[in-house]
């Protein structure tokens, strides 16, 4: 599932940058669960999860 700039993580991990075509940036952001998605760098640009974090038992979140 994509996210846009500004939508609310569902989740906290590592996100990667996908362009407008669906190609891979190269670009990674860390975001909490609840937070909103920063601004990317150009329009068009979404989020995808990339590696979830852990929590104390292993568990993903």
């Amino acid at each position: 599932m994509a996210l846009k700039p500004g939508q609310k993580a569902p989740a906290s991990g590592q996100y990667g940058v996908i362009g407008p075509k669906g190609g891979k940036t190269n670009h990674e952001v860390t975001v909490v669960k609840g937070e909103h998605m920063p601004p990317t760098k150009k329009p068009g640009q979404t989020y995808v999860m990339v590696d979830p974090t852990n929590n104390k038992s292993g568990k993903k979140r």
